[in-house]
């Protein structure tokens, strides 16, 4: 298989390449030149298949015979052995035809978990099979940096370096990326936000001369194409087990970069009978001003009690962006270009196609909180925050009834407590595997807001 960039000025590259290289040279982003299609029997023969045996059938073309399928199929199996529910993405129903998708069985208590397992062990068995060594650097809002940790940690061909916004995530989540003190681990807290963070990180990307051409700079963020990848199978693996392909489902979906969303919008090109996607955002409403009032304007980022989603550019909204501009990648690097400085209205005609399977709707932290209330003492049931605004945007937004609604708990409440204490709730105890994650030692760097700090910081360590 063959991927483009969004941008239409960087070379096509194979699968491998992809995985190795993050955002194209023109500073777009790889998608496949043709996405595989299902059948509706085809899909219906899945049916019984456990995760790891779906996700072969589901992931297997877009690798296109870079991986062989013994070796593909083994790490899907050791991927998804490793979660906490043999079903590994377990539904739980709130009510009549509405349904939790959770997401958050794996080692560390994320959606992130899905994806970056499974890119550890792509990356190891690559760069193994190339005897190289590469440099991962990540930007994290609080989920992606420890689930890719925990993917990378024992890898012999990997250093990486996580930055996440200084005294802006949870505790719970700077512990699980802290406290794990492998040697070819790097944790750095930036005197910034996630913005600036992730900023860092593409002009990082853009000069990597501070690398001296002898490492590899991989992403690890949703900008890398496997992380998309590996997220489509989870709503054909919803959708199964409640009636699909004979009936349609909906989905909505806590997003801040647009990444976990745009997996199911091609879960839906690739055959999956999707009739509605409900983009679910906080404060920083950047997706659902856009999609609801056709208005991309960047917004001063707000802190909120959904820190994984205090994001004020969507990375991953271009990927949407190219399929909805004909995939004309000239056309859609001067768009994005001029969304990067401008306020920028769409063509009405490409945002009413866009609206015909997305909706959106933002939540404030008090209605958030609102929300965990009332569904823990309507059913028992505690949702993390991000969850709840997914649940509370699916229930202002659904378009039907007898379609099931599934809202993706992107992760456990755990991990949230303040948001959990202010909905007047007790915060639940760690799961068994973290039961000390208090007591561990904690090892970091604080880094001032700054790509010099960065690109030295990284140097050093990798070359002493």
């Amino acid at each position: 298989m063959k991927y483009i960039s969004t941008r239409g000025a960087a070379p096509e590259l194979e699968f491998e390449d992809v995985l190795l290289a993050g955002l194209a040279r023109d500073g777009g982003l790889y998608v496949p030149a043709e996405l595989p299609s299902f059948s509706a029997e085809e899909i219906e023969s899945w049916r019984e298949l456990p995760y790891s045996k779906l996700a072969f059938h589901i992931i297997k073309p877009f690798v296109g015979g870079a991986i062989d399928d013994d070796a593909l199929a083994r790490m899907l199996d050791e991927t998804y052995a490793g979660f906490g529910h043999r079903a590994v993405a377990p539904l739980a129903q709130l009510d009549h035809n509405e349904y939790v998708l959770e997401l958050f069985q794996g080692p560390t208590l994320a959606f992130k978990d899905f994806a970056l397992q499974l890119l550890g062990r792509l990356l190891d068995h690559v760069l193994t099979k190339r005897n190289e060594r590469a440099v991962i650097i990540g930007a994290t809002s609080g989920d992606t940096g420890s689930a890719a940790i925990e993917g990378c940690r024992h890898s012999n061909h990997i250093d990486i370096f996580i930055m996440h916004p200084h005294n802006r995530v949870s505790e719970v989540q700077r512990r699980q990326m802290t406290t794990v003190l492998e040697d070819n681990v790097y944790n750095l807290a930036v005197e910034g936000n996630f913005d600036d963070c992730q900023s860092m990180l593409k002009q990082c990307f853009a000069d990597q001369s501070f690398l001296r051409g002898e490492r590899r700079l991989v992403a690890v963020n949703s900008i890398n194409w496997a992380r998309i990848m590996a997220q489509i199978v989870y709503y054909f693996y919803a959708a199964l087990n409640l009636g699909a392909p004979q009936r349609e489902m909906a989905f909505s979906v806590p997003t801040g970069n647009f990444g976990d969303i745009f997996a199911g919008y091609l879960a839906r090109k690739m055959g999956l009978p999707v009739s509605q996607l409900v983009v679910a955002t906080n404060q920083n409403d950047i997706l659902h001003r856009t999609i609801s009032q056709n208005r991309y304007e960047k917004h001063p980022l707000a802190h909120t009690l959904s820190p994984s989603m205090d994001i004020v550019v969507s990375s991953n909204f271009e990927r949407l962006l190219f399929d909805a501009h004909d995939r004309d990648g000239a056309v859609l690097a001067d768009l994005m270009n001029k969304m990067s400085t401008e306020t920028v209205e769409l063509d009405p005609q490409r945002m009413a196609s866009v609206r015909e399977l997305f909706d959106s709707y933002a939540v404030d932290d008090d209605t958030t909180c609102q929300t965990i209330r009332a569904i823990y003492d309507d059913t028992g049931y505690l949702l993390d925050p991000h969850t709840a605004i997914g649940v509370k945007a699916a229930r202002e937004t659904r378009r039907s009834m007898q379609c099931p609604m599934i809202t993706l708990g992107t992760a456990h409440p755990v991990k949230f407590s303040d948001a959990v204490e202010k909905a007047g709730l007790k915060t639940p105890d760690l799961p068994h595997h973290l039961t000390d994650l208090m007591d561990r030692e904690e090892r970091f760097d604080v880094l001032q807001n700054d790509l010099n700090a960065l690109q030295t910081y990284v140097s050093e360590k990798v070359f002493g």
